[in-house]
């Protein structure tokens, strides 16, 4: 069986795989602060809910945008599941051209969803990612990264509006019904919401344009994807799980390359 990790700035997120198969996934926030023994117990004991031994684990895949967690991360891997990991870095052959100026400076994440909606998708695609911050990844018909655009997370503008503002209070995301609110909570609701799809639409259709793929396939992954997709109109498809099944495509990748 294969464990895949996603380090994200806010959540890391494991699936457990047999072949292409996800058997299941767990969500557990990132900490820095955590150490190399809090994480191997933690990974131990959330296999161990689900009846899997370490010794069943053949091989471990890691994305991080987080370099800070690393160190203890991977001696978790090594210490606790037996394995030396894969990190995902800017320098594999993931299949594709980068067209990045300097492809170093492309997050292991937006490469990895790159990978799994050429594997798994049709290209030419456009990813949106919902995560701490949203990003948005154009792949073209040749199945090359062209690059994207990089926005604030819908959590991070939430949180900014509260602590920025003297008498707004700090509210919960949740999808409105209208855009007039009646109260100063489901105005921030509205504005917060229904302003981000609206961005999430126009970029999207810029992006199309410089592209000349009208016709891209735009698909929507990270925690907050299903909220905003309902708002959205320029949003195909919805993949919750993209980067940890671009993740096992890599794995394998790098198997049949070694083998």
């Amino acid at each position: 069986m294969l464990v895949a990790i996603d380090v994200g700035n806010t959540n890391i997120v494991m699936g457990v795989y047999k072949g292409k198969q996800r058997l299941f996934h767990f969500r557990v926030a990132t900490s820095a602060e955590k150490s190399r023994d809090e994480y191997g117990l933690l990974f131990i004991q959330l296999l161990n809910h689900r009846g899997i031994d370490r010794s069943d684990i053949d091989g471990v895949i890691i994305s991080s945008v987080v370099p800070p967690v690393m160190y203890s991360l991977e001696r978790a891997v090594k210490d606790y599941l037996g394995q030396t990991p894969i990190v995902v870095t800017n320098d594999m052959d993931l299949g594709m051209d980068i067209l990045y100026e300097n492809p170093r400076e492309v997050g292991a994440d937006r490469l990895v969803n790159a990978v799994a909606v050429i594997k798994r998708h049709t290209v030419p695609a456009i990813v949106v990612d919902f995560g701490t911050a949203t990003t948005f990844c154009a792949i073209n018909e040749k199945s090359q990264y062209l690059g994207g655009a990089i926005c604030p997370g819908i959590k991070i503008s939430v949180e900014a509006l509260f602590e920025r503002t003297a008498k707004l209070p700090r509210i919960e995301l949740a999808p409105t019904d209208r855009i007039i609110g009646r109260s100063t909570v489901e105005s921030m609701q509205a504005g917060v919401l229904h302003g981000y799809a609206g961005q999430v639409d126009y970029i999207v259709g810029l992006m199309k344009e410089e592209m000349g793929c009208p016709g891209a396939k735009v698909i929507a992954t990270g925690g907050l994807a299903a909220m905003i997709s309902r708002e959205a109109k320029s949003i195909d498809e919805i993949d919750g799980m993209l980067t940890l099944d671009g993740l096992q495509e890599i794995y394998e990748m790098q198997k049949g390359t070694k083998a």
